[in-house]
């Protein structure tokens, strides 16, 4: 089952392209936000919004895993439909909770990963990827 779950379908060859496009080039500007993270829990300033009630810290790992470990396998295409889950529900308590009471613009960013990435969900990660060449 994990196996289907991760394979990707076949899409046509333009599509390809349009697929790798749009996952390499979200997931460099999802990076940026990880990297930020990342340097900012080494320098250690562990404080960080807990907005799901898990406690800050983790709320901090969390959020840094999705949004640099998960951006560098969609990159790659490895495990990709596997990566993208984190990164929605990241992207969905960002647009929900954190900026719940905030006016559309401040929802605006996080809704716009959110479409990519649930794009990049249902089409999978095209044939130019990790997961092409291991699921064949």
């Amino acid at each position: 089952m994990m196996r289907k779950f991760l394979k990707p379908p076949k899409l046509p060859a333009s599509a390809d392209f349009g697929v790798l496009i749009l996952r390499v080039g979200i997931s460099v500007l999802m990076l940026t936000h990880g990297y930020a993270k990342l340097k900012g829990f080494l320098s250690g300033d562990h404080s960080f919004a807990d907005p799901i009630g898990i406690g800050e810290e983790l709320s901090y790992i969390l959020t840094i895993c999705a949004e640099f470990g998960c951006s560098i396998l969609l990159v790659l295409g490895l495990f990709t439909r596997a990566a993208l889950i984190p990164l929605i529900f990241t992207m969905l308590v960002v647009a929900l909770i954190v900026h719940g009471e905030d006016p559309f613009s401040k929802k605006e960013h996080a809704i716009s990963f959110l479409i990519v990435y649930l794009t990049l969900f249902f089409t999978g990660p095209g044939k130019y990827s990790v997961d092409s060449n291991l699921y064949k």
